[in-house]
């Protein structure tokens, strides 16, 4: 059985899907053996299935889906429900965080439920106003839920895949299901930390940062309602 499962969650990544697929098992052949990697499309129409299961053929250590819902949440759920693995480490398919994250966040799980890579503890090469937008959303999940960390983006958190199973029927289909694992793990006193991670995320968003925004600020208050 793999030791530690690496979700990839995709959306129209045809072009980088196979380089960087590729690159991310070399790194992991010198430093953590004994790993799956599982890819799940969520509504891609480009030609990303199509690579994901050339993929999945040539390589045992790869498991691909696709779900034709939109939403990285759905293909979290789906990701979590092909896992082999007790360990479950989410990273973007851009690699735009240090790869590093993964051994370290790995050795945590030794001793925590979940781990945050936290972007505002490291090093963030990003746009201002993803940045601006990013502490705009950590200020009120603090003020509204209290929550003490600093970072809830999709890639770069680690999770037990016991813990995560608690709570996969009520995350959201979207973005938002890092914070909705996140804060009922807190609430129930889950052991969480969070790790400084470096991120160069200096491409153009897959999302629409307006709508996204939105969602994920309505997302928060339905949470805060919910307390």
């Amino acid at each position: 059985m793999p030791s530690v499962a690496i979700f990839v969650p995709v959306y129209n990544e045809e072009k980088i899907l196979s380089e960087n697929v590729v690159h991310l098992m070399s790194y992991l052949d010198g430093v953590l053996p004994g790993y799956e990697i599982i890819i799940v499309s969520n509504g891609s129409t480009d030609s990303t299935v199509e690579i994901g299961e050339k993929l999945a053929t040539a390589y045992p250590e790869i498991t691909f889906s696709h779900t034709h819902e939109r939403g990285v949440g759905h293909a979290f759920r789906r990701g979590v429900s092909l896992a082999r693995a007790d360990r479950i480490i989410a990273i973007d398919a851009d690699l735009t965080t240090d790869a590093d994250f993964i051994p370290r966040a790995c050795k945590l799980l030794d001793t925590y439920d979940i781990v945050i890579g936290s972007k505002k503890r490291g090093i963030q090469e990003r746009s201002a106003v993803r940045i601006m937008g990013s502490d705009l959303f950590i200020l009120f999940a603090r003020v509204l839920l209290g929550l003490p960390y600093g970072d809830y983006s999709i890639g770069a958190k680690a999770y037990r895949r016991e813990v995560i199973m608690r709570y996969l029927d009520c995350v959201g289909g979207g973005s938002s299901y890092v914070i909705d694992i996140i804060y009922r793990s807190w609430r129930d006193r889950a052991r969480i930390i969070e790790a400084p991670v470096r991120c160069s995320d200096t491409r153009k968003s897959h999302f629409n940062l307006v709508h996204e925004g939105i969602y994920r600020f309505y997302r928060l208050f339905g949470l805060w309602f919910g307390k």
